[in-house]
């Protein structure tokens, strides 16, 4: 989770870390109750966002957390996580699934032209929905954003060999040639 606390008070800032270490320990409910104590502009705060919807997930809260990336995208559309987290709580909740989370991520494909995070959970939508083309299109880029190197081509590669949302592309994956050192 990205850090920006530039601009919350010292009291905000100590409630967001003590609701970092109450989540890190396993324990949501009381993170929430730290999160609950933060108000005003500091409560839409995209730090706060971040773990407000963290808290959600781990409460496994999909409409909670759905709405919290919804606000994290409202108020900081140029915030990645944002939308990652919207698109990721709208496969899980409850009368979403894996049509509206590619909705909703699609956009920030061209809005986030660095990430290799966005076309890589959007090659796993498409890989569920069964749009094979798509999927490998998706990867590609994904593919393409995150090697500098032979090394992180090849991270990302056997990160999407363990994924089970991309098995319908392993053997795809697995044919591609090595790719060079630049």
């Amino acid at each position: 989770m990205a850090e920006h606390t530039g601009e919350l008070e010292p009291a905000d800032l100590h409630r967001l870390r003590a609701a970092q270490g109450w989540l890190a320990l396993g324990l949501p409910r009381d993170a929430a109750r730290e999160l609950q104590a933060i108000q005003g502009a500091a409560f839409l705060h995209s730090s706060t966002l971040d773990m407000r919807w963290a808290v959600a997930a781990a409460l496994a809260d999909w409409s909670e957390a759905h709405g919290v990336g919804e606000t994290s995208v409202q108020q900081h559309p140029r915030h990645e996580w944002g939308w990652i987290n919207r698109s990721y709580a709208a496969r899980r909740m409850p009368g979403g699934g894996l049509i509206l989370a590619q909705k909703q991520l699609s956009p920030a494909l061209s809005l986030f032209p660095k990430s290799s995070l966005i076309p890589y959970n959007l090659a796993c939508y498409a890989c569920q929905l069964g749009d094979i083309e798509a999927a490998m299109h998706c990867f590609s880029i994904a593919e393409t954003r995150h090697a500098k190197s032979r090394e992180k081509a090849e991270c990302i590669r056997t990160r999407a060999l363990a994924d089970a949302d991309l098995a319908p592309v392993h053997d795809w994956i697995r044919s591609l040639p090595k790719t060079r050192k630049k």
